[in-house]
């Protein structure tokens, strides 16, 4: 993804809230050993049949992935096993026609969800574009194109371009920026559900970035990597929303791309092997089950309308597994240990 680190890159230069610091960097760089090895569905809440069905399963997934907080009873899990049930129990349930048609009570039905869901209407039109989109794109095809293609770049740039939801970019003092983080989870997702086979067989897995999401830039200002203006600390300190769109969200999401991305340079030197981001979409779950067990993130750390619960359990679907296991520990310490949790809102 030359245009999310590009653009990254070139924000994280002319930044003015969010400083990437190298020493930082380094010395999380130090502490990096081993490797946690994590199955892709550890917890079985997933839909998998090996076959396009698992696909439009995640795509519906995917795009449904966000704003849990307000009912503090739902979670990622809920959604992504609501769907499975869902699937077990109708193989049509996803057809690009009956996505088109849900309303409300039907997706609460559809998840056995008891009351309205966060942000319901929005979900609802996330499955109208999808059906519709699917259809008019013809969908299968696609399939099968981007199973001989066996490029993560080309499928991110498909899902962009065919379903608004997955569209993640912004203009920043005048330069667009590209994030594309739920796209790039899609493909991701793929990748492990289908363990690097058939669908999931992608030449250039090693093109994905980390996803961009509220809780990295936290770890990573509490690992040292990351620095923030005073104005930025207060404003996250007093749980002040950072809107979508601005500066300070921008940067918050930019430089974490850019940051992980230098971590991934001196990690192959260091170990002389390869990256590979998109292992820590299996093992990265863990810091999640952490973080809930601590309580942080009902303090506010979700307080936020489109970003992805699921961001909570994958602390990141795209650090490398060998940098996420070098920085697991220190990271869960100093999370647990830090008394604010900052939120924001964005995609």
């Amino acid at each position: 993804m030359d245009d999310v680190r590009a653009s990254s890159a070139w924000v994280a230069k002319h930044s003015s809230h969010v400083f990437v610091d190298s020493s930082g960097i380094e010395k999380v760089v130090e502490t990096i050993n081993s490797i946690p090895r994590v199955n892709w569905d550890f917890e079985g809440i997933h839909y998998f049949d090996n076959g396009p069905l698992t696909v439009q399963y995640l795509l519906v997934l995917d795009a449904l992935n966000f704003c849990f907080w307000p009912d503090k009873d739902l979670s990622y899990d809920h959604l992504a096993s609501g769907l499975k049930a869902a699937l077990l129990n109708d193989k049509s349930a996803f057809d690009a026609d009956r996505l088109q048609k849900y309303t409300g009570p039907q997706l609460r039905e559809l998840l056995n969800w008891p009351r309205p869901l966060p942000l319901e209407d929005e979900r609802i039109d996330c499955c109208m574009r999808l059906g519709l989109n699917w259809r008019e794109v013809s969908m299968a095809k696609h399939l099968i194109l981007w199973k001989r293609g066996k490029s993560a770049i080309k499928l991110v740039a498909l899902i962009t371009r065919h379903f608004p939801g997955f569209r993640d970019h912004s203009v920043y003092k005048g330069h667009q920026v590209f994030l594309y983080k739920r796209a790039q989870i899609f493909a991701a997702d793929l990748w492990g559900a289908f363990q690097g086979q058939g669908y999931g067989e992608f030449n250039d897995i090693g093109s994905i970035t980390i996803m961009a999401d509220y809780i990295v830039p936290a770890v990573l200002q509490q690992l040292g990597v990351l620095k923030y203006t005073s104005n930025l600390v207060k404003l996250i300190e007093a749980n002040s929303e950072i809107v979508s769109g601005s500066e300070e969200e921008i940067e918050l999401r930019a430089c974490s791309i850019y940051a992980v991305e230098k971590m991934k340079e001196l990690i192959s030197i260091k170990s002389g092997k390869q990256v590979l981001s998109v292992e820590v979409h299996r093992s990265g779950r863990i810091v999640g089950e952490w973080t809930e067990m601590s309580n942080l993130v009902v303090n506010g750390i979700e307080n936020n309308t489109l970003v992805s619960d699921r961001d909570i359990k994958v602390f990141d679907v795209t650090i490398s597994s060998i940098l996420f296991s070098g920085i697991v520990l220190v990271a869960s310490l100093a999370i647990f240990s830090h008394s604010g949790v900052p939120s924001w809102i964005y995609a």
